[in-house]
């Protein structure tokens, strides 16, 4: 695995009224920051976003922002980021996420959140990509998510080359390492019809 120069982080733009999720997000920046790796990631200045930003800039790290036009003309982009980028809309701005990262983490956060970790398990999975995709399953938020991975393999929706796609682990520091040895899997475009 080459090393993770700059990753991905999946957030909620929403602020959580348990204020261990706002500090979380600020941690998992500045932590990032403190290891010499970038952020890449939604480009807003609310909620878990925008404390992750913070957090990294704070810490005096990179930061890149991807932001839909219809996003960004409404106030909600954050132009503190060392750069900002603006896409026609979220396949675009996933496909920047991709391009723009050695990996992706995803932290506490919703419907966009679960879109943005399925996606980049998805392409993993066919071989759009070959980086590792990491979840911080601080506080237990991923339990169930866990538990229902782990469904999806046993039942064999997901099949064996692919059980260890999604990393997870309770805190930053394990994740990063977890992440960092990842080895990359056979990708279903490189498979033949058999082993499928």
């Amino acid at each position: 695995m080459s090393a993770m120069k700059r990753l991905a982080v999946y957030c909620g733009s929403a602020t959580p009224d348990d204020p261990r999720y706002m500090q979380l997000a600020s941690e998992v920046g500045a932590g990032l920051a403190s290891r010499g790796i970038g952020v890449v990631y939604g480009g807003g200045r609310l909620g878990l976003m925008g404390a992750v930003a913070k957090g990294a800039l704070d810490a005096g790290g990179e930061v890149i922002g991807v932001i839909p036009e219809a996003l960004a003309n409404s106030e909600v982009a954050n132009h503190d980021c060392t750069e900002l980028h603006t896409v026609s809309g979220m396949h675009e701005r996933k496909q920047r996420f991709t391009d723009l990262s050695d990996g992706f983490v995803t932290i506490p956060g919703g419907v966009g959140t679960m879109d943005e970790l399925w996606e980049a398990m998805s392409w993993a999975q066919l071989g759009y990509h070959s980086d590792p995709v990491g979840l911080l399953n601080a506080f237990g938020f991923y339990d169930d998510l866990i538990a229902f991975n782990r469904k999806m393999i046993d039942v064999g929706f997901v099949r064996p080359a692919h059980q260890n796609i999604l990393i997870h682990a309770e805190t930053l520091p394990d994740l990063i390492d977890k992440m960092a040895a990842y080895e990359p899997h056979t990708p279903i475009f490189r498979m033949k019809a058999e082993d499928l």
